[in-house]
């Protein structure tokens, strides 16, 4: 697993080059052949170890050996890099001193001391012959359970009948585009299954089939074998210009074949080379299983697409049942316990419908006495058994992402099991731990990259998307349980992060541990930093607890090097901040959610480095000084109390604020708002306004020119505007939340809105007859409205809503009906939610067929 710690120190040599570069005619100049070897030394390392871990796999102790000298190199070598770049940066302000001298110099020394340990190791790797790292023999093809599995005869689906039905239709359907059916999904939820099945009940329909095995590291000319000697093909023919026969062949016959597990798309590339394009006038069909969406969508388009997901509960229970009594002549519960059948259910919802996990359970148990307490045993260990059981297969998804993707996977683990992720959160820690570079230094670029790998992940099954945004980009996602699992497992060993269970384990290791997350409410917080006392190598900090130790430890210890710290508490206990934190002077991102009271302490005006600050869903104020660190780009807080808004004075703040650097600010008091913010403040993307007076309705709808990156405004108004706001100038502005009464006509509205949020309003049919004509609305929620008029009619002329999807309508006051009297309106309106006191709203027939 140094891998890992190699791409960081990788990324974090870029980095310095790219500061070294303007560092020209200085001292610090000469460094920059240091920091080439470096960087070209860590990627020749980081292939030799991705080749090494073959071997090491294979049982080689010496390689294993080798790959913990490794790590540990580059965990050092990270130290001083991390060490090292802010002192390079604090340079570039003070060219000329002596002690940016003494620590270049310093830096070289360091730097020598690599070289040494490097050399070492190539003389370990070459002393004791620890060079083939590869596997030449062409000829050996390990034995591969799947492969078999492929060709047994157990085609049973239990919980998937709907799926069944819905693939064989789509195969079936005379007019399949690319004739592709296309099984995805996460590992372990019987997708190879499913396949069978489907193919073993359709294939007496086609003239000739095949079923192959591909696999993770595939062989086409050795599928391409295995599929002519089963369509037909002769041996003289196989052996003769095999590919041309068997493409003739083909090309005149209408056929199915079944490509399992198929990992990328150059295999595919190299295939259909010989497999002829399924012809509609034909109907040759193929179907593929693939752990990657993206894979199944290269090969057979959108529409091939068939998404598996895990089973219910009962189907859940109904496929733990035939597994359990597999050998039993009555198939069911009637001489167990009614405690053992609760016992059984609840082992089978540790499982989360994963049907490999329930497969592998049942086998577990099937091992064991039929009593309470083994079962209970078995339960209270669920989560290492059903690893080990499964975690051949999570872990070949882990081994197929390529290595910088790696580290931002695991970092999913660092989040307790179940838990709704912001994928705002990921991408900016992922940045702030430089998981993620671009070479051109561009934050942009970054986001852009980081909002890549995300998607990545998730067309690779590894993650769940739970929310979307408006334009389809993923709001919030979690991880299954196995899999997160499996991250906590693969942290651990590449000592990438700990968690509270499985940082005490050898002498020594507490001190090294780089990120740690505490998930629950024992005392593990206070033995880790009593064990750990100087916790300098800390890089990421998660406590998701009621223990409020942390602010203690905040307090005292020095966190040199912590660059992400997450606290998250309950909102019903609270929790003090202390008055001063200690040294936390590479901080990049901080969050504070829950019940925790108090204003940060002023030497976070110190965090030159700190680029995200959350702290909006908690009772935290900012501290006065706070906009000195001029490297901030997000801020969310509440801004309820007067501490917290006077560090806007714009006169005495605002000089101080890179301009190119503020993209979220949330919220902010309305006394403290001037045009000059907006023209300061040129890359501004999400702005929120609390307690919106007169004056700022004016300033809003008058100022020229508007702010271009300007694209979410959320305005809270605590009294009624005598003025009427106009924002029709504002073309970029996508995002509209609106608090408060007032009265709207067309102009209050950009010209490209998306999505409109109205809370606490009035809602008269003036308002709906504006609302209608809105050219790009696809969402409307109105949440706490007082409706002036019983009914609200949505139907129109024939361009009544000519865009909106969602209609979320949320404990409306004084609705008793929303109907739509044609066809023609609201004409691409696909969901409908009423939520919390709409039992009473009766909707019109259109319209209840779309509620959800």
């Amino acid at each position: 697993m140094a891998d890992i710690l190699l791409t960081a120190v990788i990324n974090k040599s870029i980095e310095i080059a790219a500061n070294l570069l303007v560092q020209e005619g200085t001292r610090l100049y000469w460094l920059e052949e240091d920091i080439d070897w470096l960087q070209r030394e860590m990627r020749h390392i980081r292939s030799y170890v991705d080749n090494a871990k073959a071997k090491k796999v294979g049982g080689d102790s010496s390689v294993n050996n080798l790959l913990k000298d490794i790590q540990q190199l580059a965990g050092d070598v990270e130290d001083l890099l991390d060490e090292f770049l802010p002192k390079i940066q604090q340079s570039n302000k003070f060219i000329c001193c002596l002690k940016t001298v003494s620590f270049a110099d310093e830096f070289a020394m360091e730097i020598e001391k690599i070289k040494r340990r490097v050399a070492d190791i190539d003389r370990v790797r070459t002393t004791y012959n620890i060079t083939d790292t590869s596997n030449n023999d062409d000829d050996c093809i390990p034995l591969d359970r799947r492969r078999l599995f492929l060709h047994a005869d157990e085609t049973e689906v239990i919980g998937l009948e709907d799926d069944f039905n819905t693939l064989k239709a789509k195969l079936l359907d005379q007019d399949l585009p690319y004739g592709v059916v296309s099984i995805v999904g996460m590992p372990g939820l019987g997708k190879t299954t499913l396949a069978k099945k489907l193919y073993g009940h359709v294939r007496h329909q086609f003239e000739c089939s095949g079923l192959v095995y591909v696999s993770q590291q595939p062989r086409a000319g050795e599928i391409l074998i295995d599929i002519a000697k089963q369509v037909g093909l002769t041996e003289k023919e196989r052996k003769e210009n095999m590919e041309n026969n068997l493409r003739s062949l083909l090309k005149i016959k209408r056929y199915v074949i079944l490509l399992d597990d198929i990992w990328d798309v150059e295999i595919w590339d190299d295939l259909k080379l010989v497999l002829p394009e399924c012809d509609s006038k034909i109907g040759s069909r193929i179907i593929i299983t693939s752990r990657n969406s993206n894979v199944g969508r290269y090969i057979g388009g959108d529409f091939s697409i068939h998404v598996l997901q895990p089973l219910d509960s009962e189907n859940s229970f109904e496929l733990f049942t035939k597994k359990i009594f597999t050998f039993d002549n009555n198939n069911n519960w009637a001489n167990a316990s009614p405690d053992l059948v609760n016992i059984g259910r609840s082992i089978v919802g540790r499982c989360g419908g994963i049907p490999l996990a329930i497969v592998v359970t049942a086998g577990m148990l099937r091992a064991r006495e039929r009593t309470e307490r083994a079962w209970n045993r078995v339960l209270e260990s669920m989560g290492h058994k059903i690893q080990d059981g499964c975690g051949k297969v999570l872990g070949l998804s882990y081994n197929d992402l390529p290595i910088a993707l790696r580290p931002c996977f695991l970092y999913f683990g660092l989040y307790p099991e179940d838990h709704e992720i912001r994928a705002f959160d990921l991408t900016n820690m992922w940045i702030a731990e430089k998981l993620i570079v671009v070479n051109s230094g561009n934050r942009r670029e970054a986001e852009s990259l980081a909002e890549d790998v995300l998607n990545d992940l998730v067309s690779r099954n590894l993650i769940q998307v739970a929310k979307m945004t408006y334009d389809g980009r993923i709001s919030s996602c979690r991880i299954h349980d196995l899999l997160h699992s499996l991250c906590v497992d693969l942290a651990k060993e590449s000592n990438f992060f700990h968690t509270e269970h499985n940082a005490f384990g050898v002498p020594g290791n507490v001190s090294r541990v780089r990120r740690i997350t505490f998930y629950s409410d024992n005392n593990a917080m206070n033995e880790f930093f009593r064990l750990n006392p100087k916790p300098t190598k800390l890089r990421a900090l998660f406590c998701f607890t009621k223990d409020n130790c942390i602010f203690f430890q905040m307090a005292h210890l020095n966190f040199k090097l912590l660059q992400v710290l997450v606290v998250v508490t309950p909102y019903d206990c609270f929790f003090s901040i202390p008055n001063t934190f200690g040294n936390m002077s590479c901080l990049h991102y901080l969050r504070f959610e829950g019940g925790i009271i108090g204003k940060l302490p002023n030497c976070m005006v110190k965090l030159k480095r700190l680029e995200t600050l959350d702290i909006g869903n908690s009772l935290t104020e900012l501290p006065t000084g706070v906009w000195k660190t001029t490297q901030l780009r997000h801020v969310r807080y509440k801004g309820f109390s007067q501490a917290s808004n006077c560090c806007f004075s714009i006169i005495h703040v605002f000089p101080n604020v890179y301009s190119n650097n503020l993209q979220t600010l949330m919220w902010m008091n309305d006394e403290f708002f001037e045009p000059r913010l907006l023209h300061r403040l040129i890359n501004l993307r999400k702005l929120g306004i609390r307690g919106v007076s007169d004056s700022t309705v004016k300033i809003l709808s008058a100022l020229s020119p508007v702010p271009k990156a300007l694209e979410v405004l959320k305005l809270y108004f605590f009294v009624v505007p005598s003025e009427q706001i106009k924002l029709s100038s504002y073309p970029n502005i996508v995002t509209l939340h609106l608090n408060g009464r007032m009265r709207l006509n067309s102009e209050a509205f950009p010209p490209n809105l998306v999505k409109l949020t109205l809370f606490q309003f009035e809602v008269d049919g003036h308002l709906v007859t504006v609302l209608k004509k809105l050219p790009k609305l696809r969402i409307l929620k109105m949440v706490w409205c007082k409706h002036m008029e019983e009914k609200m009619d949505l139907s129109g002329d024939g361009d009544s809503f000519p865009q909106l999807e969602f209609l979320h309508i949320r404990e409306p006051f004084m609705l008793s009906e929303v109907t739509c009297r044609d066809d023609v309106s609201i004409p691409k309106l696909k969901k409908l939610l009423l939520k919390d006191g709409t039992s009473n709203v009766r909707l019109s027939e259109r319209l209840a067929k779309l509620r959800i």
